[in-house]
């Protein structure tokens, strides 16, 4: 489904991204966890180019983008089969739930409004605007825009962390819910038991590189680095390495 090939990024003198090599099968959810720093987001943000690569290759099904060449047409074809949930949700303050959720819709797959209208299922919220809601449900009203896309590949950017601890939990049980789905997704988190419950694989980054990939099970009890054990430590001591 995916396969990113020697992808950089630098801003200015800062390389934030060395070579990053990483292929997603066609259903898998891949957690990407690492310090901050380590260049999780940027990767992301690469992969539909909201950030452009200065090198490297994207691919995703049937789509390759020489990101060193691209084209408007590639970047647009990109973006039509990826879809964003940010960390920040990144609502429009001035339209509601309902509108947030259309504008994909209407603006970039052309439907017809009320043809959009009937996509989206948001319950009694759907005219509430943004100021009126909490950051969780700011949040699902932020994964159901993206879903309404009917994207090939969700990523999502620490979409709990901008959240009250009480309210992690309801945007968690909508991510989990979508992963029994079967739908593509690549989450940076923080949250380590949640990485460990949902997804198929775990990608632990640091310094721009990937220094470990492997099964949940695998790496949270029996990490291989010695710089994937040292997180470890330190971000959850629960774990006896």
């Amino acid at each position: 489904m995916i396969r990113l090939t020697g992808i950089r990024k630098s801003f200015g003198k800062d390389e934030v991204l060395r070579g990053i090599d990483l292929e997603v099968g066609k259903g898998e959810v891949v957690a990407v966890i690492g310090p901050s720093g380590s260049g999780k987001t940027t990767l992301l943000r690469c992969v539909n180019f909201l950030e452009r690569p200065d090198a490297g290759e994207i691919r995703v099904s049937d789509l390759r983008v020489d990101c060193a060449r691209p084209s408007k047409k590639d970047i647009h074809a990109l973006r039509r089969k990826t879809a964003m949930v940010f960390q920040q949700y990144n609502l429009f303050r001035h339209k509601t739930a309902l509108e947030n959720v259309m504008e994909g819709l209407v603006v970039v797959r052309k439907l017809p409004k009320e043809e959009a209208r009937e996509k989206v299922g948001l319950g009694d919220k759907l005219d509430a605007w943004p100021s009126r809601l909490s950051g969780g449900q700011q949040q699902r009203v932020g994964i159901a825009r993206a879903l309404a896309m009917e994207p090939e590949v969700m990523l999502l950017d620490e979409p709990t962390s901008a959240l009250d601890p009480e309210l992690v939990g309801e945007v968690l049980a909508v991510i989990r819910q979508i992963a029994k789905e079967g739908i593509t997704m690549i989450i940076v988190t923080h949250e380590l038991g949640f990485a460990q419950e949902v997804a198929s694989r775990v990608v632990f980054m640091d310094g721009g590189v990937i220094v470990e990939d492997g099964a949940p099970a695998e790496l949270f009890a029996r990490p291989r680095e010695e710089r994937t054990k040292q997180f470890l430590r330190r971000l959850a001591p629960e774990y006896s390495i």
